[in-house]
């Protein structure tokens, strides 16, 4: 199926467990009318809605192939927040063929999001070809089913230039500085999917970062794109490659290496700080939550729930 500027048309899709369902309908259509599918299958909303976002933001500027996201999960909201927090993605929430007019024609959405509880699968084919065929700038509900006028087509127009600009870093830190102090003024940020962790980041790309985690705290299995060296500055803590089978305790002093893709889950047994050092720019892919990832600790450790 040929989209704007006659490309190819890509789509990438997945699903939590409360939209696959609905996911796996619309997959089957979208396969009928000979249009590529990635179906990267289910997982938690969170960790599916972020590995779709990733990709169309990665795909965003190909010359190639037009790439966009279909998301399902319970409300269609939780995989959307998360697919939009990578640049150039535009996903929305979309429970009526008038809420895929408008987000095409106004937003150019490219990541649909799509609601398991709320819409039938017959209501989600039309949903979605509503949203295949709406093109960007178009009458919509929202225009009275009219042409926009010429300053809003403008406005549009800048828009989409405007909107692939919020979302990333672009504070540089100074050329000037050959050794910065760590020690002084850290503003650490918390770690909203790791609870009891914050982070300071003192390099962007690759990224570089100083992070604190707090007595007892869990960090569940998961992985990234690149591969992290870390240094313990503070504290004690163990960590399972789970990948590879292998587990380290780690103390003040203490250096180890995750391969990029490696799964690792880690309990902290002290106020724990550690300085670590991404192979390229960060990021996070969860492989449990966080309830099955104690109940593997305390297995692990022979210790109950509360860590003794």
């Amino acid at each position: 199926m040929k989209q704007e500027g006659n490309r190819p048309l890509k789509i990438i899709a997945g699903a939590d467990s409360f939209g696959s369902t609905l996911k796996d309908a619309l997959v089957a259509h979208l396969r009928s009318l000979n249009i590529d599918v990635e179906d990267l299958g289910t997982d938690t909303y969170y960790s599916i809605g972020a590995e779709i976002g990733r990709r169309v933001s990665s795909a965003a500027d190909s010359p190639e192939t037009e790439t966009r996201g279909l998301v399902a999960c319970g409300t269609g909201v939780g995989v959307s927040i998360f697919a939009n927090k990578f640049p150039g993605v535009f996903a929305a929430t979309c429970l009526t063929i008038g809420e895929a007019e408008n987000t095409r024609s106004i937003n150019n959405c490219n990541v649909l999001a799509v609601s398991g509880i709320s819409t039938s699968p017959e209501s989600g084919v039309e949903i979605l070809d509503t949203w295949l065929k709406t093109p960007f700038k178009s009458p919509c509900p929202a225009s009275d089913a009219k042409p926009w006028p010429v300053e809003i087509q403008s406005f549009l127009g800048n828009s989409i230039n405007e909107m692939s600009k919020i979302g990333p870093d672009t504070k540089k830190q100074p050329t000037s500085c050959a050794i910065c102090s760590l020690a002084s003024n850290r503003e650490f940020v918390p770690v909203d999917i790791m609870p009891g962790g914050s982070m300071k980041i003192v390099r962007e790309s690759p990224t570089s970062a100083v992070v604190r985690f707090k007595a007892g705290s869990v960090e569940p299995s998961h992985h990234h794109t690149f591969g992290h060296d870390l240094v313990v500055l503070k504290g004690k803590k163990k960590v399972w490659n789970i990948t590879k089978g292998e587990d380290y305790e780690l103390n003040v002093g203490d250096y180890l290496y995750t391969p990029a893709g490696d799964r690792h889950r880690v309990k902290y047994f002290e106020d724990t700080e550690f300085f670590i050092r991404w192979d390229g720019d960060w990021d996070i892919f969860l492989d449990e939550d966080l309830a099955a990832a104690h109940s593997a600790v305390d297995k692990d450790l022979g210790c109950g729930s509360d860590g003794k």
